[in-house]
């Protein structure tokens, strides 16, 4: 026999709401960081390249801790909903580019930044254009988890 108590329409409804707020959200964030504030600042022709790319360094580094803790808190929300497999999919991709950003771009890119900073002249690589990447996939993943978490709140 179903259960008539409204404890987990309730909760359902209290977690697709948080998984909304929390995939707007970060896509407001890595729209905001990684696609206009970073462009723009190497378009200001009072600032050196080596302070832009110190500045860039140190918004990701805090923009990456951001991340993983909107991670961990659209994770628990899509936790405590009913179980879909394409937000799964989408959540354990999120993971898997956080992951090879984390681990391997980011690393990267920073030892990259103090070659600049430090006056070495060095070639140009693809790891810029694999983070743009990586970013866009990002902002699809969460366009997509924000658009559904809103269609499931109007129809409830």
């Amino acid at each position: 026999m179903p259960s008539t108590s409204p404890l987990p329409s309730l909760r359902q409804r209290l977690s697709s709401a948080t998984s909304l707020f929390v995939a707007i959200l970060w896509l407001g964030l890595l729209l905001g960081v990684s696609f206009l504030a970073t462009p723009v600042k190497f378009q200001a022709p009072s600032l050196d390249l080596p302070t832009a790319l110190e500045v860039g360094r140190v918004t990701f580094a805090l923009f990456c801790k951001v991340e993983w803790g909107l991670f961990a808190l659209l994770a628990l929300s899509m936790f405590l909903a009913p179980p879909r497999v394409w937000r799964w999919a989408c959540l354990a991709a999120l993971l898997g580019i956080m992951m090879l950003e984390t681990c391997w771009l980011l690393p990267i890119l920073d030892a990259r930044v103090s070659e600049v900073i430090s006056g070495t002249d060095i070639p140009g690589t693809h790891h810029h254009f694999l983070y743009i990447a990586a970013e866009s996939v990002k902002a699809v993943l969460l366009l997509a988890l924000s658009i559904a978490g809103l269609g499931k709140l109007i129809k409830s």
